[in-house]
């Protein structure tokens, strides 16, 4: 309960300065929780790799095409990435949608059942179980350290990056949220 509140004040907060985050860009936006995220000059493209779901079947970053996708590399054995999970998740809960989602994957030694036990404990209903097993997304895209998050275009391009942990749920994340959406929306 009090999760949902403090994400519809952060939300109400966020809504008041969308006349900001709509008169700047994104990248402008970079500021406060957000000023580790770095916008690329140039779009740079996403790994075609495939990832484990729970269900052990397979998934791709291009199944997300049409979106926004924030992609959070982490590991159970990771405390800045545990961190901000809860975070994370309360960013799908306001957000998530047809426009834009987040995608958590869980890279290198992160057995099914200590992801599942995690999420469970955190109460995370909202986010991707997701595992790259073999490290093979988080090597294509240079991931080195956790927890790294990137932020894709719809086309499935990589537009900026953020190392290390961040506030996702805050009033800073959300304003640059809102703006990367109505930047969108405007092309």
């Amino acid at each position: 309960m009090i999760r949902h509140l403090a994400a519809a004040a952060l939300y109400i907060s966020a809504a008041l300065s969308a006349n900001l985050a709509l008169a700047q860009g994104p990248a402008d936006l970079a500021v406060g929780e957000m000023r580790g995220l770095v916008f690329h000059d140039t779009p740079v493209p996403a790994s075609a790799e495939p990832f484990l779901k729970m269900d052990e079947t397979e998934g791709v970053l291009a199944d997300y095409a049409g979106r926004y996708v924030l992609l959070n590399f982490w590991a159970t054995w990771c405390a800045p990435c545990r961190h901000e999970m809860p975070a994370l998740n309360t960013l799908q809960q306001t957000y998530g949608g047809e426009d834009f989602t987040v995608v958590t994957l869980a890279t290198g030694r992160n057995p099914p059942q200590a992801i599942q036990r995690f999420f469970d404990e955190e109460g995370l209903t909202d986010l991707t179980m997701y595992r790259d097993i073999n490290q093979q997304i988080a090597r294509e895209m240079g991931v080195f350290g956790l927890p790294i998050t990137v932020l894709l275009n719809p086309e499935g391009q990589e537009i900026a990056r953020l190392r290390g942990d961040a506030e996702w749920a805050g009033e800073d994340a959300f304003a640059l949220i809102e703006a990367v959406l109505a930047q969108g929306a405007d092309d």
